[in-house]
């Protein structure tokens, strides 16, 4: 072999071990900040997963009833509500599931948002849950916005975006080159951080390869990344839209993170109005006080023909509609229906085959990502992820614990090339354009980095 090839050969293999060294220290980095909220994504997302299974088990008096003659109407309902709580404003009303389901109603009393359970049979008030401080509310709320509101939702964004890096580096760090072995699983003969680099390359690598379209899923229903997404892909044919009278508002405002009414598909298209000339009398001051009454507005809802499990949104104001919609286990299923509050007519009936193709993907990774599109066993397999994932999320911290040096941050050294870096900023570039957070981030990190860590060596050697 010529001296020029085995050179050629060096600086290939150079390029790789000093690309791998980029790779690894960006996995270090993101790894230590991203970790924590992905263990608590895993926890909380494990809890709120078996949601169906344990509200009846933790709250029997309150989500189930027993079957007794006929159910009695839904206005019915309302009129014993407002005896119960006069200055409370009704924002949501979910049907009877089956025989044996309570009625719920979500209201707002004062500050507090409460959820109260009626038997649909006598119409008793079974009792209330306050949507701030019952268990799974407490834990979708920390799963979308650790209990802090927007700036929670961007944080939670941040970490996900970053964590999408972070999956991506890490596959990378795990194939196999130079004759390496493939570790699908950990070598368990092995001891010490060499058991623990296996654990942690293995568990990472099968939880990569569901956790990518979770983490894309839940990405959707963030507040910035996911309206822009929302934003370009959410469109109807404007046909639909012709004969319908619309307001400035989007159907998203119906959206809470503990309370979804309509779905993802559906937030960006424009909410339709009542005719509040058709109703001269109504009072301004309650808009509850819908001419037609909620149980005209569930009937004329039936016709349509719509899947049990439905909830219906009040009316927001003078020209607000009943809006009605369901998040069935098979997205197909989806249906979102507007009516108008004072004629009963409907304004829109938006199906699962009116979606574009993205919209109709992006529906079935959240129902996969909730656990409900193939029953028990779609919780189980989602469980399984969860579980590897704080498996690899703990593995990591060990391996790091383990090869730490005492009284540093032991970092990986930055590699030398200048070209490397290069292409790094260029990926990095591009994934800064596709998640516009990331790329926000990535220029703080460097700014720090540049303006920070280099210039001060004490913090520079607790780095390394």
């Amino acid at each position: 072999m010529s001296q020029l090839s085995v050179k050629t050969d060096q600086e290939i293999e150079g390029k790789k071990l000093n690309f791998y060294a980029v790779a690894w220290r960006w996995h270090f980095y993101i790894g230590l900040l991203v970790t924590p909220i992905m263990i608590m994504l895993s926890i909380t997302g494990i809890v709120y997963l078996f949601k169906p299974q344990l509200d009846p088990i933790m709250y029997p008096k309150l989500f189930v009833v027993a079957p007794t003659g006929h159910t009695q109407s839904a206005d019915r309902m309302v009129e014993v509500l407002k005896n119960n709580y006069p200055n409370a404003q009704i924002k949501s009303f979910n049907p009877a599931l089956d025989e044996r389901s309570s009625a719920k109603f979500m209201l707002k009393d004062g500050d507090d948002t409460i959820n109260v359970f009626m038997n649909p049979y006598t119409s008793e008030v079974l009792g209330v849950l306050n949507e701030n401080s019952h268990l799974q509310a407490i834990m979708m709320k920390l799963h979308g916005e650790l209990l802090i509101g927007d700036i929670g939702d961007r944080i939670i964004e941040l970490a996900v975006s970053w964590a999408l890096v972070l999956m991506i580096t890490g596959i990378y760090l795990w194939w196999p080159r130079g004759g390496g072995v493939t570790l699908f699983w950990p070598r368990w003969n092995t001891k010490g951080r060499k058991f623990w680099r296996d654990f942690h390359a293995s568990t990472g690598f099968w939880s990569a390869l569901f956790f990518i379209v979770i983490l894309f899923s839940g990405l959707t229903w963030t507040g910035y990344w996911g309206e822009q997404f929302a934003a370009v892909w959410s469109r109807f044919p404007e046909k639909m839209w012709n004969d319908v009278p619309k307001s400035d508002k989007k159907a998203i405002v119906l959206n809470t993170t503990s309370e979804k009414i309509v779905p993802w598909a559906i937030e960006q298209t424009a909410l339709p109005k009542s005719d509040e000339h058709a109703h001269h009398n109504m009072n301004e001051a309650n808009p509850n006080n819908a001419s037609i009454g909620l149980q005209q507005a569930i009937d004329v809802i039936n016709k349509q023909g719509i899947v049990a499990g439905y909830k219906v949104a009040y009316p927001k104001g003078a020209d607000g509609v009943f809006t009605a919609s369901v998040f069935p286990k098979d997205p197909k299923d989806e249906t979102t229906i507007h009516v108008d509050q004072y004629t009963g007519k409907v304004l829109a009936d938006i199906r699962f085959k009116d979606y574009h193709i993205v919209p109709k993907i992006v529906e079935y990774g959240i129902v996969l990502h909730k656990g409900i599109y193939f029953g028990l066993a779609n919780q189980l397999m989602m469980l399984a992820i969860s579980l590897l994932m704080l498996a690899c999320c703990i593995s990591g911290i060990i391996m790091w614990w383990k090869r730490r040096p005492l009284n540093s941050l032991g970092a990986p050294a930055s590699p030398k090339s200048q070209r490397i870096w290069k292409t790094a900023f260029l990926i990095m570039v591009f994934l800064g354009i596709a998640f516009p957070l990331v790329g926000l981030s990535f220029i703080a990190i460097m700014l720090f980095d540049w303006l920070v860590v280099k210039q001060i060596p004490y913090i520079r050697n607790k780095l390394h």
